[in-house]
């Protein structure tokens, strides 16, 4: 989904914002079904200061495109993709999404903003013991597991082990390993009800048993500091070897080891980096990674180091974590931000959280005022009826014979009937909740306050887009380019792939466009002193073996030389320094600190690649080829007439 979700928005960059009314006409048909001037307009003001290319502000040329996606359209529609199961599925995940922006309630909303921003100026180390409990028991049947966690917080109270105590206790897994600690952690880290219960214990006290859908927990608060804040880092890595042998480690461990006292002889972090590191997103830009905060990494260990490091250039020394070997040099620390700049990254997590319940009960209130409800008193207790006993044991059925069920027990702001059979549903479905409210006639009532409010809330979003213009534009664009994607995929992308005749012949059509550059078998030497690079050369001549000249040269915990191998092209770094490349030993050549030595092995002239040399490159240059024709087929396939009239219009209108 990330890569389709990728495609579809940059088709028309999808926003929420409010889009201008205009003038609604024909604007052009494809087989006599009409596109709107108004449509055209929206979307073209839209992506105005967001196209690079010049010439798609041309509104003669956009208007090209915007017809041959169109086209695009028309022809997954008439190949029936939209009655795939995966794409309505995925068009009604992305609604499901898209419609949490809209069920909100602004003042509950920005209440949680402000207690989420305050728990995040500290970080809170906390153990715990966990009672496990299915999260649908409620009411008198909870009391057991809540005076099994009384008792156990009063053992503590009088004096026994809270580590020793959680671990014969407690039914959390990671206790064997952590004793109850979950270690530090700040806002949205943990479920609500816990982070809540945490962040109101005091400092070194014990909470009474809290409730979350895992069960029951006892939470001691071991720790409070100031929130970190956010570090930016830069690291050089180096894997660990795929061989888990003590020989390979050492190997690895040693080159860790080679980098460091070259940065401590005062060689640049940024150009090891580049030269030496395993992680290939970073090296190129000097090691340097994305800014982080406690508990974002993987690496407990890494973040450890991290934020260990106080001034800005300073250097770690190697150190180990479960990925292989780092060095790590601080950019910069970023302290925690003001509640202005946090305020929307804080806003999306609470609707991704257990917060959103709180807004979505406010929301339900809000909806009993918005729309009326009107319940059939007649069919509400023949319901009532249905209802027996055996709800209690789970094992109440609905009733067989349908005439019972055949009636509508509600009707929504006096439009939408709901059949009393969804109610009835609605009950059988809960019981799994082991419910306990008696007598059974105040069970449905509570039942029932609880249906209306999903149905007052489900046709609320059923309605989105008759309430909220945008919301109907950006559903209808997502629409259109997810089937988009799926035509893509089938008619271009697979093809692309599968069409071993076409591609070989696509190959065969543009071979000049494959070549190889001349290409160097080489040892690279470099080294920052002139003296050991001369010393190197020597060796060299004389027919020394790269790791002799390693054991020679890198002496008393210095490393003079660095070596690097292997088959490259005339333009890579290092070997397009250097201005004539013959075979042998080349002169050394200098180029910034770094005195460089080459010895060409062997090279190799400008050839062809082989199909499977270039073979990724080739299905994506196939790929734009079969795109840059079909849409002219489409255009044959389908009849299009423009009226020239209203798109003179919609230019006078936009060139104003």
């Amino acid at each position: 989904m990330r890569i389709k979700n990728s495609f579809v928005g940059l088709i028309f960059f999808i926003s929420s914002q409010i889009f201008a009314q205009n003038s609604k006409e024909v604007l052009f048909t494809i087989d006599n079904k009409p596109y709107y001037s108004d449509e055209f307009t929206r979307i073209y003001k839209k992506n105005l200061d967001l196209v690079k290319d010049d010439s798609q502000k041309d509104l003669n040329q956009y208007l090209d495109l915007f017809i041959g996606y169109k086209l695009k359209v028309n022809k997954a529609y008439k190949l029936g993709l939209q009655e795939n199961q995966k794409y309505q599925s995925e068009l009604s995940s992305y609604r499901n999404q898209l419609s949490k922006n809209y069920v909100n309630d602004s003042k509950v909303t920005s209440k949680l903003i402000e207690e989420a921003y305050s728990r995040n100026l500290k970080e809170i180390r906390a153990s715990h013991i966990l009672l496990s409990m299915d999260e649908n028991i409620k009411g008198a049947d909870t009391l057991a597991f809540y005076n099994r966690a009384l008792e156990i917080k009063k053992r503590i109270e009088k004096g026994e082990s809270f580590e020793e105590v959680a671990q014969k206790e407690s039914q959390d897994p990671s206790v064997r390993e952590n004793k109850g600690d979950l270690g530090y952690f700040t806002a949205f880290r943990m479920v609500y009800p816990f982070e809540s219960a945490a962040y109101k214990t005091p400092l070194g006290k014990i909470s009474n048993p809290v409730r979350t859908r895992f069960g029951y927990h006892i939470i001691k608060v071991t720790d409070i500091r100031d929130n970190r804040g956010e570090v930016s880092v830069a690291h050089i890595m180096l894997m660990k070897p795929q061989e888990n042998t003590a020989e390979a480690i050492d190997k690895v461990k040693q080159n860790i080891d080679d980098i460091y006292t070259k940065i401590q002889q005062g060689e640049s972090f940024e150009a090891l980096a580049a030269q030496f590191s395993d992680d290939k997103s970073t090296a190129s830009k000097g090691g340097q990674l994305q800014r982080f905060s406690s508990g974002q990494l993987s690496s407990e260990e890494f973040e450890k180091v991290a934020f260990g490091l106080k001034d800005a250039g300073e250097i770690s020394k190697p150190f180990q974590s479960q990925f292989g070997w780092h060095i790590v040099k601080l950019i910069e620390k970023y302290p925690v931000q003001s509640l202005d700049q946090m305020k929307n990254e804080l806003e999306s997590k609470i609707k991704r959280d257990e917060r959103s319940i709180i807004i979505t009960n406010s929301l339900a209130k809000k909806l009993k005022s918005k729309y009326t409800f009107e319940t059939n008193q007649k069919e509400y207790q023949n319901a009532e009826k249905l209802v027996n006993d055996a709800i209690y044991s789970q094992t109440w059925e609905m009733p067989a014979k349908k005439e019972d069920l055949s009636g509508s027990i509600a009707v929504v702001n006096k439009t939408k009937k709901i059949p009393t059979s969804e109610f009835i549903s609605y009950i059988h479905a809960q019981q799994k909740n082991k419910l306990t409210t008696k007598p059974i006639k105040k069970l449905v009532t509570e039942l029932y306050d609880s249906w209306k409010e999903e149905q007052l809330i489900t046709y609320y979003n059923d309605n989105l887009e008759n309430e909220f213009p945008e919301f109907k534009y950006i559903m209808d664009e997502y629409r259109d380019g997810l089937l988009l994607f799926d035509l893509m995929e089938k008619e271009i992308w697979d093809k692309s792939k599968t069409d071993t005749l076409g591609l070989q012949d696509f190959y065969t059509q543009h071979k000049d466009s494959y070549k190889w550059k001349k290409r160097y078998d080489v040892d690279i030497l470099s080294s920052t002193d002139e003296k050991m690079i001369t010393e190197a050369k020597k060796y060299l001549t004389k027919g020394k073996s790269l790791d002799f000249i390693k054991e020679k040269l890198n002496k008393e915990g210095k490393v003079a030389i660095m070596v690097k191998s292997g088959l490259f092209e005339e333009d890579f770094d290092a070997l397009k320094k250097i201005p004539v490349l013959q075979e042998g030993i080349n002169p050394i050549t200098k180029d910034a600190n770094y005195y460089f030595l080459v010895k060409v092995n062997k090279i190799k002239p400008v050839e062809y690649k082989t199909l499977n040399e270039c073979k990724s490159k080739v299905i994506n240059d196939y790929q734009q080829f079969l795109e840059s024709t079909w849409v002219d087929n489409l255009k044959k396939e389908f009849t299009i007439q423009v009226n020239n009239l209203v798109f003179e219009k919609v230019k006078a209108e936009l060139n104003k």
